[in-house]
This record gives C-alpha cells, structure tokens and sequence, in this order.
C-alpha cells in the first residue's frame, strides 16, 4: 500500500502541477563538478539499465550509460546551471520603435518534471521598448535557457516572461507557449493529438485590444 506522500505525489504529477514558480534546487547543487555528476548518473543509469535486464556488454548498449549522462548533464538540463544563463546586452531604441515586436515560432525543447519525458513546442514572445531592446537571437536564448531543466509549462511560461521582463526593464511582455508532452501522448492517456497552451501578459498586454494584435500576429502565415 503506498504512503500518503507517493499518493499526493501521483497525483501531481499525473495532474501536470507545479509546486513553485522556481525550478526546485537545493542549495549544495552546483557543488559537484559537471565531470562528478556524469560519473554518478552514468553509474545510476547503467543500474536502471541492468535492472531492465538489458545487456549491457552488447556494443550498442554498453556506451548508453555515459552517452545518456553527458546529455543530461551537459544539453538537456543545462538550464539548470546559472553558468549556462545568456549573456544579455540590451541597446538603445534609436529608431524609436513604439509597437510591439514579435519573435513568434521559437523553437522549444524541454522535459516534463513528472515523467522526464519530452515536452515539445513553440514559443511566441512579444514585448514594447520602454527604450530599451534587445537582440533578436537573445529571445530565442532566454527560451532555450529556461527549457533546458525538468519544467511545468506554466512555470516555463512565466520564467520566460519575468527574465524578458527583467531585461528590457518593461512590464509590457506577452509569452505564449503551444506544445506537446509526451508524458500525455506515450503514457497514461495516450492522446497524442492534443497540445497545451499557456500564456503569460504583463503590462499594456493585459489590454484586450493589445492581446488581441498579439495573437492576430501569431496567426499571420499559419
């Protein structure tokens, strides 16, 4: 019979729900160099492997252990290491842009938290200079960064919105999120015709016109 705590643990998991709007991480987390958490997940790895009663002297199973531990550590969960953060250099808005700009169909790569499985979509981001801009390809990052760690696509949402935020000095964000879990189309339900959307407005964007011209230029080319 399982215990109260794996209880309530199913079922938030099974329920896609975050605890904290920031990723949980304890403090002794970068203590470790990344070469000693390759060594140790590819030790772990290789039991679960065992485990499963795979044979691990075969030639195309015996290097899984350390090729899943390099991904980990150093392309899939690399948001995790505030080393990996982009560096950010905003610029003046000398053609004294006023609309909104929109970086739509941002490749997104990221891993459900729950079932550390893939989480697969498109961010749309939009914001309006308050003076200040940045570069295109540096949105693109900021996504990428928080995408790169175990998530819940809300927090992902709002992560994304609150650095942009943070960045261009603004409150007028907007950040919508359009993407697939496998851990709803491979597992449990097994619907894999169904997407989740999340979005995030901050500023002039909580204005239902200004909402609207978002998401009338996401539309644009579909």
């Amino acid at each position: 019979m399982k215990s109260s705590n794996l209880v309530d643990a199913d079922v938030i998991g099974d329920n896609h729900i975050a605890t904290s709007i920031y990723t949980p991480m304890r403090p002794d987390a970068f203590d470790l160099s990344d070469e000693q958490k390759i060594s140790i997940i590819e030790s772990k790895f290789r039991d679960i492997m065992d485990t499963l009663g795979l044979d691990l002297n075969d030639d195309s199973l015996n290097g899984t252990p350390h090729r899943v531990a390099k991904m980990f550590v150093q392309e899939i969960f690399k948001g995790l290491n505030p080393q990996a953060s982009p560096k950010i250099s905003v610029f003046e808005n000398k053609f004294q842009y006023q609309e909104m700009l929109v970086e739509k169909n941002i490749n997104l790569n990221s891993t459900c938290e729950h079932h550390f499985l893939p989480i697969i979509g498109k961010a749309h981001v939009a914001y309006v200079s308050s003076g200040k801009v940045i570069g295109l390809s540096k949105i693109n990052r900021i996504v990428d960064y928080y995408a790169r760690r175990p998530q819940v696509q809300e927090r992902l949402t709002v992560q994304i919105a609150r650095e942009l935020k943070r960045v261009l000095n603004t409150e007028d964000v907007a950040v919508v999120i359009d993407a697939k879990h496998m851990c709803v189309s491979v597992r449990g339900i097994e619907d894999e015709s169904s997407s989740t959307l999340t979005a995030e407005y901050g500023g002039v964007f909580k204005q239902q016109n200004r909402r609207e011209e978002f998401l009338k230029y996401l539309a644009l080319g579909k």
